[in-house]
């Protein structure tokens, strides 16, 4: 069995520092002052494993007792201070360093509920939790379409595909270093892929255009 003590700390804090740029990127788009960029870096990045850890009911937050989860979004908040206005052009960038955060815990989040005695499907679902939550807090803070619920993006998928192959693995006895990281590519690559090419799953209506209603006799509620 894969010992992850040390590398799930290790990958944790890189998915804090991406989705924390992520969230300093959005904040420097909406013009907000440095402690907003801070505060929201922090929101994104720590959100999810926040709502991980009390799930788990397992004591207080790694973000509340370990200092070292505060040291990524700080270093987020300068990088995007300093460098932000040569970058601004690179869009790209919010979403490549979102799916970067997403990449990383969806595995976190699955393992950390597997270690803690839950079972696959709930690991899973964790996982996903995990994966979606700080992105979901930060775009109702800075008043955007969550990302989650945006019918032109896939972002939830791509999470439920790294927690069921981490699940997966973890209960053949295969899962370590070299499959976390074929995992976190397979889920990074996803994303974007998605992301750059369009891809959409259905509305929740069968029928339905993404810009409206094909008529206005679509739109009455059939008996």
């Amino acid at each position: 069995m894969f010992t992850f003590d040390l590398a799930l700390v290790w990958l944790d804090l890189a998915g804090v520092f991406f989705f924390a740029v992520s969230g300093s990127l959005l904040a420097a788009k909406k013009q907000f002052d440095i402690i907003g960029s801070l505060l929201l870096a922090s929101l994104v990045a720590l959100g999810g494993g926040v709502i991980r850890d009390i799930i788990i009911n397992a004591g207080p937050p790694a973000a509340f007792t370990n200092p070292v989860y505060l040291l990524p979004p700080l270093l987020a908040a300068m990088l995007v201070y300093f460098l932000f206005s040569s970058i601004q052009r690179f869009t790209s960038l919010l979403t490549l360093f979102d799916a970067g955060g997403l990449a990383l815990f969806c595995i976190t989040g699955t393992l950390k509920a597997l270690a803690a005695g839950m079972n696959p499907v709930a690991a899973i679902l964790l996982g996903v939790t995990t994966a979606v939550g700080g992105g979901l807090l930060r775009d109702i803070t800075a008043n955007e379409i969550p990302t989650l619920f945006n019918a032109r993006d896939l972002y939830a998928l791509p999470a439920i595909t790294g927690a069921a192959l981490t699940a997966l693995l973890w209960n053949m006895g295969a899962f370590n270093g070299l499959t976390a990281a074929l995992i976190a590519v397979l889920v990074f690559g996803f994303r974007v892929v998605a992301w750059r090419r369009g891809w959409r799953v259905p509305l929740a209506v069968r029928g339905w255009h993404r810009a409206g209603v094909s008529s206005g006799a679509d739109s009455r509620v059939r008996d």
